[in-house]
């Protein structure tokens, strides 16, 4: 018996080309249906994630930023976990000395430097909508936050080849040990020290009442693994990599192929609502 269910945006979610099907938006409506609590957990911002929740019809908690911020609204926060000004400028005045992307991302909008770097993780990364989430490009990140400081809920670093990435994360681990990091391919995240999608999902459980054993955890990026793990039932995507695939319980096809929908489909189907097991029990007891 599942109380929540817990899902990855990108690579899961949602296809390749960023479209969210109809069927797994059907499948959504029947779990809802089954009074199970859905949250989306991403690294996304959060008004990018309320923009799939929306979509999805979905008024719940959503783990954002990796976890660093717990929202329903910007104005109805669980919880909030950032990398203060002053901090947030001295990891910029650290990250300046190399060749790399910066990008701090706040609550509401995003600023970035203009370096040109040789990296693909750049042009695909989702900026946002103008509208929704404002992104700004800056000459000299120290600059503008010498002049107006600003908390961010996390910091990405988008680098050139590997040897730059190690020197980057080796750099930045030795002089801010209070600093999560975590990398994957073409792009390193900094956040607070002890933000991560686990984490997210514990903290909204314990608001909720509903424990890791109770929730379906579905994702298919190395970011996702310790909740896959530590979920009652932790999924990994027919598209995860290996390593992602190894600790879960269940592997279900690709986001090409709708796994999300696929896995809805193949186990919530046979779980009922709890007013009706409920009903169930006073009749034997009858």
């Amino acid at each position: 018996m599942y109380k929540l269910l817990a899902l990855n945006i990108d690579g899961t979610l949602l296809k390749t080309n960023g479209k969210l099907e109809k069927k797994t938006k059907e499948a959504i409506e029947f779990v809802k249906k089954k009074d199970v609590y859905i949250t989306l957990m991403t690294s996304r911002n959060f008004l990018s994630a309320k923009k799939v929740a929306k979509a999805l019809k979905l008024d719940s908690y959503l783990v954002t930023f990796q976890g660093a911020l717990i929202a329903k609204s910007l104005d109805e926060k669980l919880h909030e976990s950032v990398i203060p000004a002053q901090k947030t400028f001295d990891i910029v005045h650290v990250l300046e000395h190399f060749n790399c992307n910066v990008r701090l991302l706040h609550e509401r909008y995003s600023i970035g430097n203009r370096k040109k770097i040789k990296n693909n993780m750049v042009a695909k990364t989702i900026l946002g909508d103008p509208f929704f989430y404002p992104a700004q490009f800056v000459d000299s990140l120290s600059d503008v936050l010498r002049d107006d400081p600003i908390d961010v809920m996390k910091i990405d670093v988008f680098y050139s080849d590997e040897e730059e990435r190690d020197d980057i994360v080796e750099t930045i681990e030795q002089a801010f040990p209070e600093l999560a990091v975590t990398i994957s391919e073409g792009k390193i995240e900094l956040f607070q020290k002890g933000v991560s999608k686990q984490n997210g999902l514990i903290r909204l459980g314990n608001e909720l009442g509903i424990s890791l054993k109770e929730m379906v955890v579905i994702g298919d990026q190395i970011d996702d693994m310790p909740a896959i793990e530590a979920a009652g039932l932790g999924v990994a995507m027919g598209n995860a990599p290996n390593e992602v695939k190894a600790v879960a319980d269940w592997v279900t096809r690709s986001n090409e192929q709708l796994g999300v929908a696929y896995m809805i489909k193949e186990h919530f189907r046979k779980q009922h609502r709890p007013q009706f097991l409920r009903q169930i029990r006073t009749i034997e007891k009858k």
